[in-house]
């Protein structure tokens, strides 16, 4: 029973980390950033004027509000934090604001999505206060965003156990030697690869992925292998007591070969490939997809 608490709690926790990184406006990610300390959201400013504008190069359309606006340039400037949050997969520093910020942005922008865009950055932060003081109902709004996507509530429960399995493994790279995200994604590739026999990029090329996530699009028995790997890595790292990227590197590749194993086993009795180019795309936004050969 301790066991099985203890793993619902590490479940709640990842799960509320993780909706801590992107939210959605009219099925656009504006990417935030919750600072627990001072219980405040930080969102990108970067991210609201492209949803506000539908400009191609939001960042350039904010370089020249400010220019021709001083008064919004010297309150951004004195105002607006730079905040780490994930570009293009690396973590850089973000022009971001609270949200009186934003909304000091927002009147800037002529646009018809600013009344509905206040509301809904009201909500957020209510959301976020009702989940401070019952972070059950976290747990729960992040399986109704899954349901809401078409997700089954089998694929629901695989995605959150793997994520589980995942901050395990991670917080044991932390602790141990593995210093910045280029090096987590060094080490997660080299899992990846050695289960799949594809790197991360070209399995999502095989998906039809550009920006969006590859576990949110890979099919329950992906998740089950992938966490086999993942949770395969933890416990030879543990065993070792691997120390920094090489040593880490090494129980990585062995825990993917683990679940490469098992990958090759079940496909030969089955006769079902794991690896797929399955999604959960919308129909129009899917491309043409590569086979395995």
């Amino acid at each position: 029973m301790i066991v099985l608490l203890k793993s619902k709690v590490n479940t709640l926790k990842c799960f509320l980390n993780m909706s801590k990184e992107l939210t959605v406006f009219e099925e656009k990610n504006i990417r935030r950033y919750y600072d627990a300390e001072n219980e405040t959201w930080y969102f990108s400013l970067v991210d609201i004027v492209g949803v506000l504008t539908d400009s191609v190069n939001p960042t350039d359309y904010l370089k020249k509000m400010r220019k021709r606006d001083d008064d919004l340039n010297s309150y951004i400037g004195t105002n607006c934090p730079q905040v780490a949050m994930v570009v293009n997969g690396k973590s850089r520093k973000t022009l971001a604001g609270n949200t009186e910020n934003v909304l000091r942005l927002v009147q800037a922008i002529p646009s018809s999505k600013a009344e509905p865009f206040k509301l809904w950055l009201a909500k957020v932060g209510y959301e976020r206060l009702k989940e401070t003081q019952d972070p059950a109902l976290g747990i729960e709004r992040a399986r109704e965003n899954w349901r809401k996507k078409g997700r089954s509530d089998k694929w629901i429960q695989q995605r959150m156990a793997g994520q589980v399995i995942r901050d395990r493994l991670t917080d044991y790279w932390k602790a141990n030697g593995v210093e910045n995200y280029n090096e987590f994604a060094f080490l997660t590739n080299i899992i990846h690869q050695e289960w799949t026999d594809l790197t991360i990029n070209k399995h999502k090329e095989l998906k039809g992925l550009k920006t969006q996530n590859l576990r949110d699009h890979m099919s329950e028995t992906e998740l089950i292998f992938s966490s086999l790997a993942e949770m395969a890595a933890n416990f030879i790292s543990e065993k070792i007591s691997a120390n920094g990227l090489v040593q880490n590197a090494k129980a990585s590749k062995k825990g993917g070969a683990i679940a490469k194993r098992a990958r090759v086993e079940f496909e030969s009795k089955t006769g079902k490939k794991i690896v797929t180019s399955d999604n959960f795309l919308a129909p129009s936004s899917v491309r043409k997809r590569k086979k395995l050969k």
